[in-house]
């Protein structure tokens, strides 16, 4: 047996030992040159040869790409991810890598709070995702029939007289700033349930809805506030085709049911505020994350705080929330929308400059979206085709929005110089006769369908009215006669040179007048309450007449019980107007508030009560005279309240003559605009699903 050849493997060993070592910190040019990399620094030798730049890096090499199937994730509640961020430990591997990174700061846990007694509608936005309700096992009012009779006038209000909804919540508090502060806090939260899910709009997607409490509240969105929203929108948006686009987009479905949420409580007490902020919380959660996102769908994000900007103008406390008012116009003019838009945007612009022109027409305000930007197409050309009210409807609001500007600019001093003064006088009728003349070729072009099918005096009806009964088939056109004669009867008060009392003036606002209490005493459809409201009140501060004065009162009180809205101001201002006050203040003295007549009872029955029994008179009070005991008693009890209520502080009242504050910063443009420190701009336009 040969022993084995040890210098067999010699050459083997000589050649690994002088193979050159492969390099692993050498620069991307070389390896991009197929040559070897001395590792130089900064530069190596060969890119100084060549004087070509040293890339350094680190280069991923993926050999293998192919996919033979998409990937498919199955939807499914149960799943619940979790980032690992490991991007600290791999800095630190690297020279001064760590500190590129800030100090950690650990999150505060949240404080748990009881909301307070007034509940003031304040509420928290966190970011940990929206809550998740969880309701106590007794049922829901049943919806079946509930809302068959929602467009009729004798509903009277009654239709959601159900057992008020029962569940369990838990109660968050936070400090009350706008969305402009520092942090998203906004006022105190309601959370449901301990658990919080997650905010990916995949996992809440679903084919139609299975609660008895959410088809509740989506059949009353549907069919009482959906009515005002698409009053001027053809298509019909909000209470037909967006309903079926929530399914898919929890954002938008929240805040339809917060809207229906809110309804509920306005129209019948035994609903509470809780579920209403409930969804109006998860919805400007999805909201504000979304805000965040610059590859979001800005026409969703749009559509929803519009929606949520419509939940704040239904709170009685709106001017305290103007939360979502002006981000909802700060989106729209991010979407490009304006009068030349179609579709979803259409609907939301004029829904959102209408609601503006009204609270302008309340406050005598100006309009902060300059009307001549709107791109409305003002061609009065006699329309003889029937089907294109809502265009002519768009054309009267913007007459109305440049009446709204030209009363709240009126003059509230005169210039010096005397030319100076007549020359503007001069171009302020020049103006108002412009706006006149706009007025009266709307009315004289118009399709034959938005004039009156019906007009009967009030000697003519059964209804003992004091108004003439006016018959307009479609909520467009009740609406577009209820701006146009609003326009008419603002146009009469503020001539350049003629005074309201002048008899020409006085029988203009009074005819228009007429016409607009016609309409609001006779409609029976709910979907124009909130343009009446405005249109209604400036109309009755040209009424005289006591019956006439009542009867709107009457009607006012009618709108308030089928739709909620509070009015109470509009009472306290036509009384002001009509000199109603003083006249009340020297007929009878102001009665006792409710719990001063009870504590004024309670009174009197003790006093009686231990006059009639002196065996229960402490000691001090037997053995005397009965009046000495009457004073004594009167002495030791309680003092009784003041026979006249304490004066309340009035309100101060808002500046007239400004732009619109609400949206006076509702552009993304500026410094101090909307949703401050959520904010990001969108990569690129988005063209959403929602455009058809």
């Amino acid at each position: 047996m040969t022993a084995p050849d040890v210098n067999a493997t010699v050459p083997e060993a000589v050649a690994s030992a002088s193979k050159p070592k492969r390099v692993r910190t050498g620069c991307l040019t070389c390896r991009e040159r197929h040559l070897k990399c001395d590792e130089g620094l900064p530069n190596c030798q060969n890119c100084r040869k060549s004087s070509r730049v040293c890339k350094r890096g680190v280069r991923l090499n993926f050999i293998d790409t192919q996919v033979q199937s998409p990937p498919y994730v199955p939807q499914s509640r149960d799943w619940k991810v979790s980032f690992l961020d490991e991007s600290r430990e791999i800095a630190s591997e690297y020279k001064g890598g760590l500190d590129k990174y800030g100090m950690v700061t650990p999150e505060p846990e949240p404080v748990v709070q009881v909301i307070p007694a007034d509940n003031t509608m304040n509420f928290s936005f966190s970011t940990s995702g929206p809550p998740a309700p969880t309701l106590s096992h007794q049922a829901l009012p049943p919806i079946n029939g509930m809302l068959q009779d929602g467009h009729q006038e004798g509903a009277q209000g009654s239709m959601y007289n159900q057992p008020e909804v029962k569940f369990l919540s838990n109660t968050d508090s936070a400090t009350n700033s706008p969305f402009s502060g520092p942090n998203l806090t906004h006022g105190s939260s309601t959370t449901y349930g301990p658990t919080e899910p997650d905010l990916d709009p995949d996992n809440e997607k679903r084919e139609f809805l299975n609660s008895q409490e959410e088809v509740l509240f989506m059949q009353v969105f549907v069919e009482e506030v959906g009515l005002w929203m698409d009053s001027m929108d053809p298509m019909k948006h909000f209470s037909r085709l967006l309903p079926f686009h929530s399914l898919q987009e929890p954002m938008l479905l929240n805040a339809f049911l917060a809207c229906g949420a809110r309804h509920l409580t306005l129209v019948n007490p035994a609903y509470t505020e809780e579920k209403a902020l409930h969804y109006y919380d998860t919805a400007t959660r999805y909201l504000l994350k979304s805000l965040q996102n610059p590859n979001r769908d800005t026409v969703i994000c749009a559509t929803t705080a519009v929606i949520l900007n419509v939940y704040e103008i239904m709170n009685e406390r709106a001017l305290q929330r103007m939360n979502h008012i002006a981000g909802a116009r700060a989106l729209i003019k991010e979407c490009g929308w304006n009068a030349r838009a179609s579709g979803i945007g259409a609907a939301c612009f004029w829904l959102n400059v209408g609601m503006e022109i009204l609270s302008c027409l309340h406050f005598n305000w100006q309009v902060a979206w300059d009307p001549d930007d709107w791109g409305v197409d003002m061609d009065f050309s006699r329309e003889l085709h029937n089907g294109r009210e809502e265009v002519w409807t768009h054309r009267t609001l913007y007459i109305v929005a440049k009446v709204a500007n030209f009363r709240a600019t009126i003059p509230r001093y005169q210039e010096s110089d005397p030319r100076d003064e007549a020359l503007r006088t001069q171009n302020r009728y020049t103006e108002w006769q412009r706006l006149k003349d706009w007025a009266d070729a709307w009315n004289d072009n118009i399709p034959r369908t938005m004039h009156p099918m019906a007009y009967l005096y009030p000697y003519q009806t059964t209804s003992k009215s004091a108004f003439p009964e006016v018959w307009l088939i479609k909520r467009t056109t009740i609406v577009a006669r209820l701006f146009y004669h609003t326009a008419m009867c603002l146009l009469a008060q503020i001539h350049p040179y003629l005074s309201k009392d002048i008899e020409e003036m006085h029988e203009m606002q009074l005819r228009h007048s007429q016409m607009i209490c016609g309409i609001a005493a006779h409609v029976k459809d709910r979907g124009v309450a909130s343009v009446a409201l405005r249109s209604l009140a400036h109309a009755a501060e040209c009424l005289t007449d006591r019956r006439e004065q009542e009867e709107v009162l009457q009607i006012f009180e009618k709108i308030h019980k089928e739709t909620g809205w509070r009015i109470s101001f509009v009472f306290k201002e036509l009384r002001e107007k009509w000199g109603w006050e003083d006249e009340s203040q020297r007929q009878a003295v102001p009665p006792l508030a409710p719990q001063q007549q009870q504590q004024r009872q309670q009174q009197l029955n003790i006093q009686s009560s231990l006059l009639q029994n002196p065996q229960i008179l402490p000691t001090s009070f037997q053995y005397q005279p009965m009046q000495q005991q009457q004073q004594q008693m009167t002495t030791a009890l309680p003092p009784a309240p003041p026979q006249t209520q304490p004066a309340v502080p009035a309100r101060p009242k808002v500046p007239a003559g400004i732009p619109n504050p609400m949206y006076a910063t509702a552009d993304f443009s500026l410094p101090q605009h909307p949703y401050q420190n959520v904010y990001v701009a969108p990569a690129a336009p988005h063209h959403s699903h929602l455009y058809y």
